[in-house]
């Protein structure tokens, strides 16, 4: 049976304050638990405005402390920034937090502005991504990892974990996932990835090697996602995030602006193809449909999760549009977390 879970990239919208955005990403995480979603990630954005998730470590610990079932973890921790030391030792403190529910997700893209990644790369040597995930990876072994003539082991020592993942859009992450015997999370970002799913994940099963952590292919699909009772909410929910999609292509990073306001601005011919293209590639619709999509995506694909990422103005509509396809996709739910919806 295929599980759902969550990404949330602590979207920003406009007249909310950045705290009252990081706040909210970790009621939404007690909310979906309750909900009966599987896994809560968070993602690492920098110098950005839209996405304030600078910390995902220090999100994935507070979201830890209110939990008690959900998986919580990183989508990802972008490693080209970090000495995979200091990343092993941050996510086996987690781990000692919430053992067996920690998820270290790695990625690779920089994740921010060319000066942003200047300043936090600054006297980082240049390394290979794949050397750094072998290096991160041995530091994850209880007993140590490689031998090292200087003794140095990463702390705490007795814990479960953390599960790492490999994170992707393309056919180079699904090899190193492979090549490592780790999970892999493919994420359709745009349209060109999505056609490249069905290769990424035929090659990460055909070249995969079984390993310590994973004796067989665990493969997942990330989609964004916006479902509402009917078709006309709908339109009206996504009206913010196509608008912020443009304003990207035009190199402005924003908050998210109202619906009212965003359907009433007028597009190009060209940026208005670019909202078609990312309609193609997200999953939009009433709750029905878009459940339905999602079975069929998970079935054509053979994965065992997708993990879903909505962004809405308003923080309720985007519990709502968890909380239809909770329902929708017959997932176990344990009560209400007792806030409002």
């Amino acid at each position: 049976m295929t599980r759902f879970s969550v990404l949330d990239q602590s979207a920003t919208s406009a007249g909310k304050s950045h705290q009252e955005t990081l706040q909210g990403t970790i009621a939404l995480a007690k909310h979906c638990e309750c909900l009966g979603y599987h896994r809560f990630w968070v993602a690492e954005h920098h110098n950005s405005p839209a996405n304030v998730g600078s910390a995902p470590e220090i999100l994935c610990a507070a979201i830890a402390s209110v939990t008690g079932r959900i998986r919580v973890g990183s989508a990802g921790i972008l490693l080209s920034h970090y000495a995979p030391l200091k990343v092993a030792e941050v996510f086996r403190v987690l781990s000692a937090i919430a053992p067996g529910r920690i998820d270290l997700g790695i990625g690779r893209s920089p994740g921010g502005s060319p000066a942003a990644v200047a300043a936090l790369n600054r006297g980082a040597p240049d390394v290979e991504h794949e050397d750094n995930v072998a290096e991160l990876l041995a530091w994850l072994e209880h007993d140590g990892a490689r031998p090292r003539q200087d003794g140095v082991l990463a702390y705490p020592r007795d814990v479960d974990g953390p599960e790492p993942w490999m994170l992707g859009s393309s056919l180079r992450g699904a090899r190193l996932a492979a090549r490592h015997g780790l999970p892999f999370c493919f994420n359709f970002s745009h349209g060109t990835n999505y056609a490249l799913a069905g290769d990424a994940l035929k090659t990460y099963r055909s070249e995969f090697r079984p390993s310590h952590r994973l004796a067989v292919p665990l493969a997942s699909l990330s989609i964004w996602t916006l479902a509402a009772e009917t078709a006309e909410e709908v339109e009206r929910l996504f009206a913010p995030r196509a608008y912020w999609r443009v304003m990207l292509d035009r190199g402005v990073r924003g908050p998210m602006i109202s619906p009212e306001q965003a359907q009433r601005e007028h597009y190009t011919a060209a940026e208005q193809a670019r909202i078609d293209e990312m309609r193609r590639y997200s999953v939009v619709g009433a709750v029905s449909h878009v459940a339905d999509r999602l079975r069929a995506i998970a079935a054509d694909h053979a994965v065992d999760e997708i993990v879903l990422a909505t962004w809405t103005f308003d923080a309720c509509d985007q519990r709502k549009s968890y909380e239809g396809l909770a329902h929708a996709l017959g997932l176990q739910q344990s009560g209400s977390d007792g806030g409002e919806g």
